[in-house]
């Protein structure tokens, strides 16, 4: 943890703290829904499917390290154990328990948009208050926009495979 860095911190250290830890809850269990759903995802489109969600696994991977690496930076600690992730979330997990291609793709959706909102919030709280944090989650929503957008593009098709 570096002084300066917590210093420059025009907010409650604390409360960003908090705020990424239910952030990085949100990474991991995305991950786990993206992982499981690559691997049980069925019927029209399943490869195509089964590549995104995979690209998307590793991208929420990916954010979970970054956001794990700012809460240490911050002086935090990262959520030690995964059964406190539910605990923290702020999106959930839906478990494919229904494994069909539309329903994959729904909760998916869902997740994305859920986590647009968060990252959106976490920017207008650390605007002009936290430029690390805030550039973090501009870099993460990013990601998640174009995710949501490339699920909803994977819907679409699917919805015209299948209405013929």
């Amino acid at each position: 943890m570096g002084s300066k860095g917590i210093e420059i911190v025009g907010m409650d250290v604390n409360e960003v703290i908090n705020l990424l830890n239910k952030a990085y809850a949100d990474e991991w269990l995305a991950y786990y829904q993206y992982w499981l759903g690559a691997k049980l995802v069925k019927g029209p489109m399943k490869d195509a499917v089964i590549t995104e969600l995979t690209e998307h696994a590793n991208d929420e991977l990916r954010h979970a390290d970054m956001v794990a690496n700012r809460i240490i930076q911050l002086g935090g600690t990262p959520i030690l154990e995964p059964k406190k992730w539910y605990d923290f979330t702020n999106c959930g997990y839906d478990a494919p328990s229904n494994p069909v291609v539309e329903e994959i793709l729904r909760q998916n959706i869902k997740g994305e948009q859920c986590a647009i909102s968060v990252y959106k919030s976490l920017l207008e709280i650390t605007h002009m208050k936290d430029p690390i944090t805030y550039n973090l989650a501009l870099q993460i929503l990013e990601d998640e926009v174009e995710h949501e957008e490339d699920l909803q593009s994977l819907m679409e098709d699917f919805q015209i495979l299948t209405s013929k």
